[in-house]
């Protein structure tokens, strides 16, 4: 999708923010969108590829070029660093481990939502510690472009996240052989020393395992699509570490970050 020409901040502005609707820019990183806040109302204006108001709001924004701020989205590569890092302070050895084999190579956003839906407390503890990174990310960049506001954040007031603890164990890290190869290194492994009768019956297990894999992932595509884009990645397919941009799989299905109590 071609994309719009945004003008730089005019100094400093004041206005009162559509908040919600700014959080939701800040997650949808997809190549196909665009979200630009109006710097006279402080609403979100959101050009979706292929939706039928996205002709109506591009020409809204390419006429008013000058009131619009593009919005910028926490990269998946940026999502990508808080992942690592959350998977570095799991203390469970097993959940730790399957954590850092889900986050390896094309597909890890939605592996390693999938390993957390069966950990609701580690779930519900990433989800926080995102919406923590994700709010500072927000005040970061109105402060960026001396935008102040009227209202406050529903979430409440934002500080610098704390680091997370690293646990001692096994490293997250992806040099030489990322731990998903050495598991395809092994499997390799074992095949050379089947016999050749049971071969078919090894190929068969593979092949059955490779579809549930797609058919998987195809069911999570086709439930994310009535709710429209959500976040992925400001530079395409790829965070620049061989993983790719599907941070929008969380939007589909996650909950809401925690708001700060009234």
């Amino acid at each position: 999708m071609t994309r719009l020409p945004t003008s730089p901040t005019r100094g400093p502005v004041q206005l009162e923010l559509d908040w919600d609707a700014l959080e939701i820019a800040v997650e949808r990183n997809a190549p196909d969108t665009d979200s630009f806040l109006d710097l006279t109302t402080g609403k979100v204006v959101t050009i979706v590829a292929g939706d039928p108001e996205a002709v109506h709001n591009r020409q809204l924004v390419s006429e008013h070029i000058k009131n619009f701020l593009r919005v910028e989205p926490a990269s998946s590569r940026e999502q990508y660093r808080w992942m690592e890092k959350f998977v570095g302070s799991v203390s469970e050895e097993p959940l730790r481990e399957r954590l850092i084999i889900s986050i390896d190579g094309k597909g890890a956003f939605r592996r390693f939502k999938d390993v957390l839906l069966a950990y609701p407390a580690e779930r519900e503890r990433w989800f926080s510690y995102r919406a923590e990174l994700l709010h500072w990310h927000i005040q970061n960049w109105l402060a960026q472009h001396e935008i102040t506001t009227t209202n406050a954040p529903p979430w409440g007031k934002v500080e610098a996240p704390a680091e997370l603890p690293v646990v001692p164990g096994k490293p997250v890290v992806h040099g030489a052989e990322a731990p998903g190869e050495a598991l395809r290194r092994q499997a390799r492994d074992l095949i050379d020393t089947i016999p050749a009768i049971d071969l078919p019956s090894a190929i068969a297990f593979l092949e059955f395992l490779r579809q549930r894999g797609a058919d998987a992932i195809a069911r999570g595509e086709r439930d994310a699509e009535p709710r429209g884009p959500s976040p992925t990645d400001d530079d395409g397919d790829d965070d620049g570490n061989g993983h790719d941009d599907d941070s929008d799989d969380d939007h589909g299905e996650h909950e809401p970050p925690r708001r700060a109590a009234s």
